[in-house]
């Protein structure tokens, strides 16, 4: 009986060893059937996918580019006749519109332009005056003439003695000035090396008693080193200073002394004029008419360089950026302002040199912002495609970009809503898409 038992047991054991053994075996079977049936599928999508995939086709060239103004941005500066000239006045401010002529900037040279002008215009006046003399052939109206030219030219000799006497003067007090605050100043650095030389000392001796280290003593040295540099420099700038004011005031009198001497040359011209003026012969006519002419040659002179002294726009503008301030000189490679025609905006597109074959006048193109200048994008259209093939002058944040990449210039411009938006962003970076 326990045998029969045994047996029992036992063969169910075998029973249930082999059904794990058969599921086991199914499952396995179907794992690796499942697994090569989505192999193969997804061999054949792939291979589908090769097969039917196409060439994408291009619907826009893409480009960095810049805005500009219509006409790109000009450098408004001083005749180049007027080395070395100075601002003394702008009527502009950055932003502000202006029209063709309109004044920007006058230069040091109008209040001298202006003197000239105005005594030109003195000159031609004494010369027609003296000429209806003549005509009218009165001696005494000749003489009263001369009397008249002579008194002006001792008039304008008094009012360039006290000038000169003003300007000189002027001068003195500066000069004193400057010796009194270059005196100040030279007395503060000897105080600052005097001190520091007693500084030094009473760290010399604490460091010789072992008081202090010898690094504490190095650094009192350094302070009282550079305590005696600073009463050498300032004692060079107040010699500097004082052979500047001294050159200054020895060259004013110098022109002054040479105006003197001009003005009292032409009176005593005057006066040996009024001495032999004689009766009125055709001759004295001619001459006179020629005095009025010559006069008005200079005053067509004189206001010619008066304009010199006037910058102003060669066309109606925007002020895009200023150079040169009032009492600064005007830099020969700035100027004095930056303008451009910002009505209408161009955005500059650097396609590359594979590209410009698909671009054609009158294309549309989308223009944004490669550093959030503006908000969405603008619209143009192209309107000019360059004939040179150059460098890129537009580099992309990219630093594996190749910047020796040969690309054409392509002028996009800008709808009118467009313009307006970025009239104040010239220059700025955008990315251009020229839709095919």
């Amino acid at each position: 009986m326990d045998a029969e038992l045994n047996f029992k047991s036992k063969s169910k054991k075998r029973l249930i060893i082999i059904s794990t053994i058969a599921l086991a075996t199914i499952g396995l079977g179907l794992f690796y059937l499942t697994q090569s049936t989505r192999e193969e599928s997804s061999s054949n999508s792939t291979s589908s996918e090769v097969v039917t995939q196409e060439k994408p086709i291009l619907r826009s060239v893409s480009a960095l580019g810049r805005l500009e103004p219509e006409g790109e941005v000009i450098q408004l500066a001083s005749s180049p006749n007027l080395g070395g000239a100075k601002v003394v006045e702008l009527l502009i401010d950055e932003g502000d519109q202006v029209e063709k002529d309109q004044i920007i900037a006058i230069l040091d040279s109008n209040e001298s332009r202006l003197a000239d002008v105005e005594r030109a215009q003195r000159e031609i006046e004494v010369a027609e005056a003296n000429l209806a003399i003549v005509k009218a052939g009165a001696k005494q109206g000749e003489i009263n003439a001369q009397k008249a030219t002579i008194e002006r030219l001792e008039a304008e000799l008094e009012w360039q003695i006290i000038t000169n006497e003003a300007r000189i003067s002027r001068l003195e007090a500066q000069l004193e000035r400057e010796k009194e605050q270059l005196n100040a100043t030279v007395n503060r650095v000897k105080s600052e090396q005097r001190n520091a030389e007693s500084e030094y000392q009473r760290h010399e001796y604490l460091a010789n008693e072992g008081v202090i280290s010898e690094s504490e003593l190095d650094n009192r040295k350094l302070i009282l080193e550079t305590a005696q540099e600073r009463v050498k420099e300032a004692e060079a700038d107040y010699k500097k200073s004082l052979e500047t004011l001294q050159q200054e005031i020895k060259e004013t009198k110098a022109i002054s002394n040479q105006s003197v001497r001009r003005l009292e040359k032409q009176i005593d011209e005057a006066k040996a004029e009024l001495d032999r003026i004689a009766e009125v012969r055709d001759v004295d006519v001619i001459e006179a008419q020629a005095q009025v002419e010559m006069a008005k040659a200079v005053l067509k002179q004189a206001k010619a360089g008066l304009k010199l002294s006037y910058v102003k726009a060669p066309f109606k503008s925007q002020i895009l950026k200023i150079h040169t301030y009032p009492g600064e000189s005007v830099s020969e490679d700035d100027g004095i302002v930056e303008i451009g025609k910002t009505d209408q905006m161009f955005a500059v597109a650097e396609v590359y040199e594979s590209n410009i074959s698909k671009v054609t006048l009158g294309q549309a193109a989308e223009i944004s912002s490669e550093n959030n200048g503006f908000e969405g994008k603008l619209t143009g259209i192209v309107s000019k495609i360059g004939n040179q093939i150059g460098k890129k002058d537009v580099l992309d944040t990219d630093p594996a970009a190749d910047v020796d990449a040969r690309v054409v210039e392509v002028e996009i411009k800008l709808d009118p809503q467009s313009s307006q938006r970025v009239s104040n962003l010239s220059n700025a970076k955008v990315f251009v898409e020229i839709l095919l």
